[in-house]
């Protein structure tokens, strides 16, 4: 970024100006780095200052101040809940009293009319408590003839369930809990109003990786037969001409841009991801990939390719299996790589090739005895691994020794032609000519003419 200022104020309590190097600055980018990379997403910044549960005043925490606030709420409703139990408890005592007094109604009313001190014989008498004498002396003696045996009983009844409820709930926490639960809904019902603070949905924020970092710019990946790996800038680049140790020579190149990682491929089918820009110059002769990747003993890097992680790409041995791919299928940040394609024994890894137009494109397959097959490349299965689908039939005894294999293979669009180069000899195919070799994925294909049946290059006729 070019500036950095702080610009709060009484206005502006907070207002941090960002201004960015140049107008080819992505802002929403450069927002998500920063929400995802400091304290912007993850912090609101108020000021708690409450009397606690130890009666004293305090700044706290979100958390702190729920957890305290459960605990009064939790004591509130035990105390009230309590005493409403001592009510019942209350009640049902004084009930049973008057229960007794209507029982024995006519011995109640002599005692109070002729006894000096009628609690105290009331009390003796019928063995009650002094509240429970006390009730029945405060009635009026026209009330007590009138006590009906009904009336308390139920009265009883509805009081022993209340309180044999409220025994419950202070016995369990479980059950308290759930009662203060559904009380904080419905007050929350009844009384809550709109957020003050609302919640805007949006994409999760994503720091810029050191990738999104660096400059895109064209550059070709080198890879040479003993497996140095080096980068030029640019995508004019003459990589067979480019230096090399003795004993090696130029292998594969790729051409893509420096924040796209370049993928390698082993001939047992497993692929490696290295970020490009981080290879050395062309200027040099490189250096071992093996310092970079751990290769399975006995297996060789032989191909390197860039390309979005979007791009479909087409994998294949030269027994004649493959799938179709996508190129984030090949990426792995294990230094051992990914097991990506299958290879039968005995078998090579041919060259991965793009896919322009999945449900269009067509795939050219050629023999090393000169049988060719075009059929559509949606006919081929996609794939993450694996061994993929017979793209064209050879015998597995062949194949096995090596006797026929998959010399050539190529996908092309299918409104354009092709030449095929046999040593001296070539011939070009026009879409039309290409029909004769058309059949379904897995066939034999038809013989090529005599003379071009050794296959050694494709030219694939674009524009013409």
């Amino acid at each position: 970024m070019d500036d950095l200022r702080d610009e709060s104020d009484h206005e502006n309590p907070t207002r941090i100006v960002i201004v960015p190097r140049s107008n080819r600055v992505d802002c929403d980018q450069l927002m998500d780095h920063l929400f995802a990379s400091t304290d912007l997403e993850k912090n609101y910044r108020v000021n708690l200052n409450m009397i606690g549960l130890d009666g004293r005043p305090q700044v706290k925490g979100l958390h702190g101040i729920l957890s305290e606030w459960l605990t009064f709420r939790r004591n509130t409703v035990r105390r009230r809940l309590e005493h409403r139990l001592e009510k019942v408890l209350a009640r049902l005592h004084i009930l049973e009293g008057l229960l007794a007094a209507y029982l024995n109604i006519d011995e109640v009313i002599e005692i109070i009319r002729s006894e000096d001190e009628p609690k105290a014989e009331l009390i003796k008498r019928f063995g009650l408590s002094e509240k429970q004498a006390e009730a029945i002396l405060e009635i009026k003696l026209r009330q007590l003839a009138k006590l009906e045996e009904i009336k308390i009983r139920g009265e009883q009844d509805e009081l022993s369930k209340e309180r044999n409820k409220l025994e419950t709930l202070l016995g369990s926490d479980r059950r308290l809990n759930t009662l203060i639960k559904k009380e904080i809904l419905a007050d929350a019902e009844k009384y809550g109003d709109d957020r003050r603070s609302p919640l805007v949905a949006r994409a999760e924020a994503k720091a810029l990786t050191e990738r999104d970092l660096i400059p895109s710019e064209p550059i070709t990946v080198v890879l040479s037969d003993k497996g140095w790996i080096r980068h030029a800038k640019g995508h004019d680049v003459d990589a067979s001409s480019l230096n090399y140790k003795a004993g090696d020579q130029f292998l594969d190149s790729a051409s893509g841009k420096s924040n796209q990682p370049a993928v390698f491929v082993g001939s047992d089918g497993r692929s490696y991801a290295i970020e490009s820009h981080t290879l050395p110059s062309a200027r040099s002769q490189g250096e071992p990939i093996t310092g970079r990747i751990n290769i399975t003993p006995g297996s060789s890097i032989r191909h390197v390719l860039m390309a979005d992680e979007s791009q479909f790409l087409l994998m294949a041995s030269d027994a004649g299996y493959g799938f179709v791919c996508k190129q984030a299928d090949m990426l792995s940040k294990n230094r051992s790589g990914k097991a990506l394609l299958t290879v039968p024994a005995h078998a090579e890894v041919m060259p991965p090739r793009q896919i322009s137009h999945l449900e269009t494109d067509l795939i050219v397959a050629i023999s090393n005895e000169g049988r060719m097959l075009v059929f559509p490349v949606h006919e081929l299965p996609q794939l993450s691994k694996g061994k993929g689908n017979k793209i064209i039939n050879i015998p597995g005894a062949r194949a096995k020794s090596r006797e026929e294999v998959l010399s050539q293979l190529y996908v092309v669009p299918a409104d354009v032609g092709i030449t095929l180069h046999a040593g001296k000899r070539k011939l070009t195919l026009k879409p039309d000519d290409l029909a004769h070799y058309r059949g379904e994925r897995g066939r034999r294909g038809s013989m090529l003419p005599r003379g071009l049946q050794r296959v050694d290059e494709i030219d694939i006729l674009i524009g013409q």
